[in-house]
């Protein structure tokens, strides 16, 4: 009744409440900061993505780092690898879609990771050379990557995430033939995963996104490969981060390839293979026959 009598106080009540429901939307927003390693005159640098720009930064991000005067136009700049890690993990069978069982097998309800070679690491734009020794099975695997921003030992659960620095998108590259054919007798996955250009990963590091629900995507020459939410992860980044730091300590700059979703097929020579991070932007790589 008495804001039928008093429209004025109807309107205020509106916007108040307009007003309190726009905070609240804008306190659900995470705040999030884009980073980026890239090549000057000057050597490889890290900057701070402002829209079409990059800010070139003093320091290390995973130390003390400022601002400078320098920005420079993101698309004249060659991104590199977006840090420069000790260690490289991946994640085997870490989404239920992966894994030809219904059920979780045993193994899998505990996380299970692998080293990949730092050297296969490569910038977006790079170009993923299939050896010359190589069956034809070589085949992509979009997969989100954890970069360590502190030194990690022994981390609880409930603080592995204070070891984050954010993400970047990832394609762990494998061979098929030399990962699982029994006559291989391949004893690890050294060749497999870890061949030079086997470990594409960038263009950015993102930090203060929901690492454990975003939404990948593979596209291989433009055509959706594979889809699906990082909260269908069997472990989660929390206990990736925690599980390994039990066993190895991680260090600043240090990735984690955290496993791929759903079926994966054979990349060829002339293919474009793009793993799309939601908040994060797209991994672009070309594939090319080694000569």
């Amino acid at each position: 009744m008495l804001l039928a009598r008093f429209p004025q106080v109807l309107i205020l009540a509106l916007t108040v409440q307009a007003g309190w429901l726009l905070a609240l939307a804008a306190a659900a927003e995470p705040e999030t900061t884009v980073f980026a390693r890239f090549h000057t005159e000057e050597g490889d640098v890290y900057g701070l993505v402002e829209g079409d720009q990059i800010r070139q930064l003093s320091g290390s991000i995973f130390r003390e780092w400022k601002k400078t005067d320098k920005v420079h136009p993101l698309k004249d700049v060659k991104l590199l690898v977006p840090s420069k890690p000790r260690h490289v993990f991946a994640m085997a069978g870490n989404y239920k879609s992966h894994l030809e069982d219904a059920v979780i097998p045993p193994k899998f309800q505990t996380p299970q990771p692998f080293f990949k070679s730092p050297s296969s690491l490569l910038r977006h734009g790079g170009r993923i050379v299939l050896p010359k020794n190589a069956t034809d099975e070589v085949h992509y695997e979009a997969e989100m990557v954890v970069v360590i921003g502190k030194r990690a030992r022994n981390v609880p659960e409930d603080k592995a995430l204070d070891y984050v620095f954010g993400v970047t998108c990832g394609n762990d590259v494998s061979e098929r033939f030399w990962q699982n054919d029994e006559e291989q007798k391949d004893v690890q996955w050294w060749r497999a995963k870890g061949s030079d250009t086997f470990g594409p990963c960038g263009p950015f590091i993102v930090s203060g996104l929901n690492y454990d629900d975003l939404l990948m995507t593979l596209r291989l020459n433009g055509e959706v490969k594979q889809k699906e939410r990082t909260s269908q992860m069997i472990h989660n980044v929390s206990k990736q981060v925690s599980f390994i730091s039990q066993h190895v300590t991680l260090l600043p700059g240090d990735l984690i390839f955290t496993g791929t979703s759903g079926t994966t097929s054979k990349l060829q020579d002339g293919d474009v293979v793009e793993v799309e991070l939601e908040g994060v932007g797209v991994l672009r790589n070309r594939v090319v026959k080694e000569q």
